[in-house]
């Protein structure tokens, strides 16, 4: 009730002030008739308290969002509802939603009267250029008596979250990353139930089904043996994200390392459509920051939910204070082979040093460096030269390129350097 008092308005203090008087001089003047205009006066902004505190806890309100994740540059909406559940309608209502700065300016709507049992519902957007995740919330309600005696605001305490994620541009489907094993065309097999090591017939184990026994092989061994069976082997690729905060010039929706967070998201999801099992790694050697698809760190189709786990780490990487790849490095020692695609800044020749002995673990290695200056440093081109002299395919990504364009070139670089190799 303190609260409410305090929401009486210059009018309602100004009545309730000029009742009090009326009544002191009607007392002392022993005037009746301007009793009563006191009172009238005094009680009016009293009542209208009253009835704002009684409907300010009968009036409800929600939020939704539709989506509730969105790529950078896209809208969102959000749908909010009213319900009056008492059994007075109410006067002027002001609605307003907490919306952070980027997301655009704070939304209001004003409704006239709501009637007891009756709903409203507004809408609004929301765009944000930046990927991050943003809470929308709290709901705010002002309530106004019809009289402006007094205003009451209430807070709906829910909140909601609107995770804008990476731009995932489409890329064509090249053979850089080659075919999923066992999927498609492809008849490459691996063996199942045992493990991939499991490359003869094994012995009887407890369990093991008796339409598995090799009969051959038990004749043979003089024990029983049951035969190998196959499963698809899976192909792996992981995409190295360089977050060092050296290692990009500026900031921003444009900068060169939004532009890498949003090529990795684009390889990533890519190769995970096209049945590869993927696995974002960044240079301090940790997976995208939170949440990995699995618990041996790797996503792929064969996952619920994996694109969309995936958008969402990479919706909140920051830059990182590292200076170097030697965690990235030792997160590699046990990689099991395929693709290495990395999206880094401004390299050293010592950093590219690093990422040349990478090279050795993987079926091949794809380098895009963002060069966010017009002119490069000799550091840098020192570095590219010392990572294609390792054997990776290294392309030099300009301010405006389309990584389309340069996911075709790494391609045809790939199949260049492998003729060669070949032909050597």
């Amino acid at each position: 009730m303190r609260q409410a008092f305090g929401g009486l308005t210059t009018r309602g203090r100004s009545f309730l002030a000029a009742g009090a008087a009326a009544c002191v001089c009607a007392y002392l003047l022993g005037q009746s008739d301007l009793l009563r205009v006191g009172l009238l006066m005094a009680v009016l902004p009293l009542v209208c308290v009253l009835v704002l505190f009684r409907v300010r806890h009968q009036v409800t309100g929600g939020r939704s969002l539709a989506p509730s994740r969105v790529e950078a540059m896209s809208q969102a909406r959000v749908s909010l509802r009213l319900e009056n559940v008492s059994r007075l309608p109410t006067g002027l209502l002001m609605l307003q939603d907490q919306v952070p700065y980027v997301l655009g300016p704070r939304p209001r709507f004003v409704l006239d009267r709501v009637e007891a049992g009756g709903t409203r519902e507004v809408s609004y957007r929301v765009r944000s250029d930046l990927r991050g995740r943003y809470e929308l919330g709290p709901l705010q309600l002002r309530l106004t008596d019809p009289f402006g005696m007094c205003e009451l605001t209430r807070s709906f305490g829910d909140a909601d979250t609107l995770t804008v994620v990476p731009r995932v541009d489409p890329l064509p489907p090249v053979g850089l990353a080659g075919r999923a094993a066992g999927r498609g065309e492809s008849r490459d097999r691996s063996l199942a139930l045992s493990g991939e090591d499991d490359v003869i017939p094994r012995g009887y184990r407890h369990g093991d089904d008796l339409r598995r026994v090799h009969w051959r092989s038990t004749a043979r061994y003089g024990q029983l043996m049951v035969r190998r069976e196959e499963q698809p082997q899976r192909s792996y690729c992981t995409v190295l994200l360089d977050t060092r905060r050296g290692a990009y010039p500026g900031a921003g929706p444009d900068s060169a390392f939004e532009w890498a967070v949003s090529g990795a998201a684009s390889v990533a999801v890519h190769l995970m459509e096209r049945g590869l099992a993927a696995r974002l790694l960044t240079d301090d050697g940790a997976g995208a920051p939170g949440r990995d698809s699995g618990p041996d760190g790797w996503s792929g189709a064969d996952r619920p939910e994996a694109t969309g786990t995936l958008l969402e780490a990479l919706a909140v990487v920051d830059h990182s204070g590292n200076t170097g790849f030697t965690r990235a490095r030792e997160a590699l020692r046990d990689h099991p082979g395929g693709l290495l695609v990395a999206f880094v800044g401004e390299v050293a020749a010592e950093d590219a040093e690093v990422l040349a002995r990478m090279r050795h673990r993987t079926a091949g290695a794809v380098a895009f460096v963002l060069d966010g200056r017009d002119d490069g440093a000799d550091g840098a081109r020192a570095g590219i030269d010392v990572l294609r002299g390792a054997g990776w395919t290294v392309l030099l990504v300009r301010p405006g390129d389309e990584l389309a364009d340069l996911w075709r070139q790494a391609d045809r670089a790939h199949r260049q350097a492998a003729d060669q190799k070949g032909f050597v």
